[in-house]
């Protein structure tokens, strides 16, 4: 398994495609079986001319990629300005199986999973794991990543949203020859590898676990039988300076992933958003649906808070086993991050560097991030989403490398 990633900061895409294109060549000498390709919305012109010249000077068995608002590799970041990346790999002993799915093909709900297993063309068995991107204009994002899950229950799946369009029909999806302009792609890789995922969600919990005694679908009426604006309004008073000015500008809410564990600290809460509230009611409107009895805890970020928590997942990770293998690393972050919220270049991709290593990463800045949280695969804001690609099979030790036991035990989302 070799990987090499590129990025070109060229200011026209012609010479951005000749750049990356020669690094491939010099590093990995043939054909790569894979190539990842993401290309900023200053090159919306030429999006159509990405994938012919990668076929006619490359030849990989499979290409993917999508547009982006800001891209990277080469452990930099690029925003607001052209810029094209491009990831390439040489796999032995990996199948590639690429699909695409417009909105009107995808399965309902209720359905068999194997009208899922038949769309993608990949059986549960062979253990895939996915790479999943799609356009936000054009297809039911969560419906999507939920019926993946059901049908595959113990894959990882990691991605993003096509980003850097101001209005339906911007953004690019790239597989194989084709560039798309609606739907979602995706790459299934089964045999020997194995995908790593991190996510790191950027809050921190405030006050304590609350339960919820009443709810309507999305909307949050009482916890521990009070309304939440009560609750708030007494958590406020206990804060500092800083954390009241968060309150007021950077709430979110997080549910508690696993209630069967005593102690809650940041990687136990799936994040989400609170985008409304009734002050005459004192209930708040959540980017979720809650249930009764549910344990939720209230959070706050900044780029101190996201710092902080990155800085924990790429520490943690670094203590695993797995870790000395990975040959390369995929990033999804959120366009809400990066310079906007550091006010820093590559902060992300630094860190990355310094905790793990100098491994070949590619990726780009989503409008929306696809990852693991609790063992369900969601879709996140202000996230960054890694992944890192390794040998299933190590030949040096000869020792077997369990995916699945790298990653929470999955479970089907309820329907």
């Amino acid at each position: 398994m070799k990987w090499i990633s590129s990025l070109s900061t060229a200011s026209t895409l012609p010479q951005a495609l000749t750049e990356t294109i020669r690094a491939v060549k010099e590093s990995l000498g043939r054909s790569p079986d894979l190539c990842l390709v993401f290309a900023s919305s200053e090159f919306l012109a030429g999006y159509e001319t990405i994938v012919p010249r990668l076929q006619a000077e490359l030849g990989p068995r499979v290409i993917l990629g999508c547009s982006g608002g800001g891209v990277l590799g080469e452990g930099r970041e690029v925003e607001h300005r052209p810029a094209l990346t491009l990831t390439a790999a040489i796999l032995p002993g990996v199948t590639l199986t690429p699909f695409r799915l417009a909105d009107s093909s995808l399965p309902g709900l209720d359905v068999s999973p194997r009208e899922w297993h038949s769309l993608v063309g990949v059986a549960p068995r062979d253990q895939p794991q996915f790479i999943l991107l799609a356009d936000p204009f054009s297809i039911r994002t969560e419906n999507f990543i939920m019926g993946l899950d059901y049908a595959y229950p113990k894959s990882v799946k990691v991605g993003g949203l096509a980003s850097g369009a101001t209005q339906p029909g911007e953004n690019a999806l790239f597989l194989n020859s084709v560039c798309y302009r609606s739907g979602a792609v995706g790459l299934a890789l089964t045999g020997n590898i194995a995908m790593d995922v991190l996510v790191a969600q950027g809050c921190r919990p405030i006050g304590r676990p609350l339960r919820v005694t009443k709810c309507d679908r999305n909307i949050l009426m009482e916890l521990d039988g009070q309304p939440p604006l009560n609750l708030l309004r007494d958590l406020y008073t206990t804060l500092d300076e800083r954390d009241q000015h968060l309150l007021q500008n950077a709430l979110f809410l997080g549910l508690v992933m696993d209630p069967l564990k005593s102690h809650f600290t940041q990687g136990d809460f799936l994040i989400r958003n609170i985008v409304g509230l009734d002050a005459d009611k004192g209930i708040l409107a959540v980017g979720a649906l809650l249930r009764q009895g549910q344990l939720v805890q209230f959070h706050l970020r900044d780029a101190q808070t996201s710092a902080d928590d990155l800085h924990h997942i790429l520490s943690a990770y670094r203590s695993r086993p797995a870790r000395d293998h990975v040959a390369a690393t995929l990033l999804f972050s959120c366009l809400g991050r990066g310079e906007y919220l550091y006010g820093s270049k590559s902060h992300d991709s630094r860190k990355f560097q310094e905790k793990i290593g100098s491994i070949p990463m590619g990726g780009f800045f989503c409008n929306g991030e696809i990852g693991p949280v609790g063992g369900t695969t969601y879709l996140h804001g202000y996230t960054s989403c890694f992944a890192m690609l390794r040998p299933l099979y190590v030949p040096a030790t000869d020792a077997v490398i369990n995916a699945a036991a790298a990653q929470p035990a999955h479970r089907p989302p309820a329907f």
